[in-house]
């Protein structure tokens, strides 16, 4: 599902041309002109095509997946290519065994090496070991041995999904109807601490399937996310809470073996990052993480980090990746609010959780049923503000560009500016540095050209930038038909899914970093192989938040 917008709702953004984005440099007469959306059509067969089982269900099921959006210039055309329209003809979608689509994960690519920024010498240098070691395989296999770990089953025993839902507000009706649709999926249950939610979700459910089963009300709800785990019939579940419950529920899941999609950010805190990410190794669960940036939006994103990692750029240089913000600015505060009285229905103090004890505030948790995001995103308490609720889009985009998935920055940097609340940046063992500035999006420079993408358009300095890769391409990624078929086929064949849990916190702790050197003021050196900061005993007591008694964070 689409991430939330800025609170308030941000402006579009204006369409970039050279002269808004692209770096400063002298002319050169060469053709700057930038690509502009022109059409919507139907393309078949040019992307990746499930054969079987729930993703099949899932592509099917979307009708977004049959068209592109193209972006044309004054002499080209660049097709964001498509998934197939549905099945091949006469083809079993309940066929059993692994999916007969590609697997190609990631590609490898040209080494985007920069010259070293003096200043930093020292710390890219002793840098270099610690990616060494991730990229020895000291971190995360990219396919989990679920047989030998004793992993969650691939299928229910009706052939079917059982999926949950916790967290059931606006975002989580949006998985919940897409579950529905999917003939692949069943849903078992919901859970939420709003009764009102709660229960129009089931009803929603019953009604759905009461159109083939008269009378249908096999739909459960609950209050508790671990009764709903020992439901019987569950598969997977959907998490669609606020961040601070986050670690709590996926462990949990991971624990009871069932396979997760968790929205982005993936955590809370640092710790509760790598905590996560453990807990799906250790019990073998395939765990999606809500980053859709890496599979939907017409595939923008996927085509801009292939042409990135394919050199279209030269040598990169640096990353500017802009965020939305918020009546409060881009990163979160601590909440202030003034009490409320709680209307009957409402179980606040599991709505806290682990989150420090304090009175309502409709600002946080909104009763019933409705259709904006609520504000805890912008409270530390519960959340990271825009840097964490988009950064986990756009970061995670800056992070595939620079094929850091399994790795991350060694260094990150406060604003200039004293109290700034842009200008923050996170650098990398191989020089290059990804800055939050510009238009909400993300920018690749390199030694030749530029490149910025975002979910509404894709343009670069030079129209030549943006041609179709050859067969001569070193770097191919996948195209699922979107991030719930990506998930699901994962679930099929066992393999990571494009935004796995490992992938997923990495991408949060760039933006806990990112938000650590706003919120104190100063530089901090970070080693991504042993997850914790550098000769820095302040710093690593920023990795984590206390939790009220009663809410520890489970063991895996």
């Amino acid at each position: 599902m689409c991430g939330p917008r800025s609170l308030p709702r941000p402006r579009a953004s204006p369409r970039c041309s050279s002269r808004a984005l692209g770096p400063s440099r002298p002319a050169s007469g060469r053709n700057r002109s930038t690509s502009r959306l022109v059409s919507r059509s139907p393309i078949g067969g040019m992307g990746r095509r499930p054969a079987s089982g729930w993703a099949h269900a899932a592509e099917r099921g979307n009708p977004r997946t049959r068209t592109v959006t193209s972006w044309v210039s004054d002499r080209m055309v660049v097709p964001c290519h498509a998934a197939s329209s549905g099945p091949r003809q006469g083809q079993n979608d309940r066929a059993s065994g692994a999916l007969q689509a590609s697997r190609r994960l990631r590609g490898g690519g040209p080494d985007m090496t920069t010259a070293s920024v003096t200043r930093r010498r020292v710390i890219l240098g002793s840098a270099r070991a610690g990616l060494a070691a991730i990229l020895a395989g000291g971190v995360a296999p990219l396919v989990l041995p679920r047989a030998a770990l004793g992993g969650a089953s691939r299928r229910g025993a009706n052939g079917r999904l059982g999926v949950g839902i916790i967290g059931v507000g606006i975002h989580g009706r949006g998985h919940l109807k897409r579950a529905l649709k999917n003939p692949g999926m069943q849903v078992v249950g919901v859970c939420d601490v709003d009764t009102t939610r709660r229960d129009a979700a089931r009803a929603t459910a019953d009604e759905h399937y009461a159109k083939e089963t008269p009378g249908y009300t096999g739909t459960r709800a609950f209050v508790d996310h671990r009764d709903l785990l020992a439901a019987p019939g569950l598969d997977a579940v959907f998490i669609v809470t606020p961040d601070h419950w986050h670690a709590h529920q996926v462990i949990d899941a991971a624990r009871a073996r069932k396979h997760i999609y968790v929205e982005k950010p993936l955590s809370h805190t640092l710790r509760d990052a790598r905590a996560m990410a453990d807990a799906v190794r250790a019990h073998g669960v395939t765990c999606q993480v809500g980053s859709q940036q890496r599979t939907e939006f017409s595939r923008r994103f996927i085509q801009a980090v292939e042409f990135v990692r394919n050199g279209r750029l030269g040598t990169l240089v640096s990353v500017q990746v802009g965020l939305p913000t918020s009546r409060v600015g881009p990163s979160a505060v601590a909440c202030d609010l003034p009490e409320e009285p709680v209307e009957p229905g409402l179980d606040w103090d599991r709505w806290l959780g682990p989150a420090p004890a304090r009175p309502y505030h409709s600002v946080l948790s909104p009763r019933g049923v409705h259709d904006h995001y609520p504000e805890w995103r912008l409270y530390r308490e519960y959340s990271g503000g825009m840097v964490t609720d988009w950064g986990a889009h756009n970061l995670d985009i800056a992070q595939w560009g620079l094929d850091r998935d399994d790795s991350g920055p060694v260094l990150v940097e406060p604003p200039r500016v004293q109290h700034g609340h842009y200008g923050a940046s996170l650098v990398y063992d191989h020089g290059v540095e990804v800055s939050h500035a510009g238009a909400n999006g993300v920018m690749f420079t390199g030694e030749r050209e530029w490149l910025f993408v975002a979910r509404d358009r894709l343009v670069a300095s030079r129209d030549d930038v943006l041609k179709e890769l050859g067969e001569d391409a070193t770097v191919r990624l996948p195209r699922p038909a979107d991030h719930h078929a990506d998930w699901l086929e994962a679930i099929e064949t066992g393999r990571r899914p494009v935004c796995d849990v490992e992938v997923g916190a990495r991408s949060a702790a760039c933006c806990h970093l990112m938000n650590l050197a706003y919120w104190h003021g100063r530089a901090m050196r970070w080693d991504p192989a042993a997850w914790r900061f550098v000769d820095d005993a302040e710093a690593d007591a920023w990795m984590d938040l206390p939790r009220r008694p009663g809410y520890e964070r489970p063991v895996a």
